[in-house]
């Protein structure tokens, strides 16, 4: 990964949405600007698999060790044998040792897809909670702790309406000290992680404050909502998962390719590594097309940083064969390296359904409404006028706006394009 000047990290994080707070903004800038900042991001291995909404704090570690900076990603061996009660209504299943160590293994080979291994440390905090004596660790660590204060986080007040175990109750505390063994070992200066960790993360700090007399520093990043206010990652068959055995390739490209309109700048600033001003530019255009092209671009990216360039090439040139290619001819600029996967457009439309009409036929202009029609898509004049004016019809990505179009020998390039009434019906219409 290329190094940015450190002195904009922070500045980074903050233009592309990431921060939501941070414990000490002027320690924090000032440690990201002084030198190479070792920080770290947990996750407890409760599952085999990470989803997208895991992400965030993914590429919030990418892009801070794109700047140089070096993460530690610690996998919570021993955390998960627990369960993090932060905005969680009720408690997780308790899975045994053996599922916990398989999952951590699972999460691990993930993780090394979007974070480098050159410069990255992945620990286990199951190495040093194993050996703790329970006792000592009460006396040493857990005497530190004020149970009212405990009873003042969020996480903790919220659990209490419902119910909330002893087991889960030490969660903060088995997570403060992992940033305690982190900042002795391998000197760890910051934690990231979602908003509803705020209350173990100031733990933490608190704790190397009173055992090691050190200033370190948290930060915290938004819950990601989609414009539904769903949390992010959710589809009506269930999580989006990074396990290609759980969420094929082309479904896990076609949830990035199918994003509403109004969260696709937001996923691109967070997903992408593509420049802030050419994501504004790709997305401040109400032209179908262009955002078609730009959701294109955020799927194909994606899918590159969790399955690789060429699952993601192959999956790009399958969707565009199957729902067509919103930019062909290339016309939209951009740095992403979709633009050099090729493709022969004709080809790639073989297997779709053809609809073949006389070259004679659209001599005085073809009537958009009778194509319908006559290729299948629409039983009657009437349903594709309705289908037009809902906004459904599409002629190469582009959608019809007026029901009185009329195509001419111009509109079909190569002698053929790709008509579509929705997303799944498509008719490959050849001039012959």
């Amino acid at each position: 990964m290329g190094i940015l000047m450190k002195a904009c990290a922070l500045n980074d994080l903050k233009e592309r949405g990431f921060i939501y707070q941070l414990t000490d903004e002027a320690t924090t800038r000032q440690q990201l600007s002084a030198g190479s900042v070792t920080f770290y991001a947990g996750f407890d291995p409760t599952g085999n698999s990470l989803h997208v909404g895991h992400l965030l704090p993914v590429m919030a570690m990418r892009r801070l060790q794109k700047y140089g900076h070096r993460p530690i990603v610690l996998v919570g061996g021993a955390t998960a044998l627990v369960g993090d009660p932060s905005g969680k209504q009720e408690a997780r299943p308790i899975l045994t040792k053996e599922k916990v160590a398989e999952n951590a293994n699972c999460l691990k080979q993930q993780l090394a897809h979007f974070i480098s291994m050159d410069d990255a440390i992945f620990v286990n905090n199951a190495d040093w909670f194993k050996d703790l004596l329970y006792i000592d660790f009460l006396r040493d660590i857990g005497s530190r702790f004020s149970v009212n204060r405990m009873l003042g986080a969020e996480s903790v007040k919220m659990r209490l309406e419902t119910g909330l175990s002893f087991l889960e109750f030490n969660y903060m505390i088995l997570q403060a000290y992992d940033f305690h063994v982190l900042n002795r070992e391998f000197n760890c200066t910051m934690q990231i992680g979602g908003q509803d960790q705020w209350g173990n993360i100031v733990s933490g700090i608190d704790l190397i404050r009173r055992m090691s007399q050190k200033e370190v520093t948290g930060a915290t990043l938004p819950l990601l909502m989609n414009s539904q206010g769903q949390k992010f990652g959710k589809t009506v068959a269930g999580a989006v998962w990074l396990d290609k055995n759980k969420t094929s390739v082309f479904d896990y490209y076609q949830f990035w390719r199918n994003c509403d309109d109004s969260d696709l700048r937001k996923l691109m600033l967070y997903f992408t590594s593509l420049p802030v001003d050419e994501i504004h530019r790709l997305t401040a255009t109400t032209d179908s097309k262009a955002l078609n092209r730009a959701k294109e671009i955020l799927a194909f990216e994606a899918t590159c940083l969790a399955h690789g360039k060429d699952e993601a090439a192959n999956t790009f040139i399958a969707a565009g064969s199957k729902f067509g290619f919103a930019d062909p001819e290339l016309k939209i600029e951009t740095t992403s390296s979709i633009t050099a996967v090729k493709a022969d457009q004709a080809s790639l439309s073989a297997d779709l359904p053809t609809y073949s009409v006389p070259e004679a036929a659209i001599a005085n202009g073809l009537w958009i409404v009778k194509l319908l029609t006559d290729s299948g898509l629409c039983k009657s004049g009437g349903e594709a006028r309705r289908l037009i004016q809902g906004g459904g019809a599409y002629i190469n990505e582009t959608r019809v706006e007026n029901a009185e179009l009329n195509l001419q020998l111009s509109d079909f390039k190569d002698k053929f394009i790709i008509l579509k009434a929705g997303k799944k019906n498509i008719r490959k219409i050849v001039i012959n």
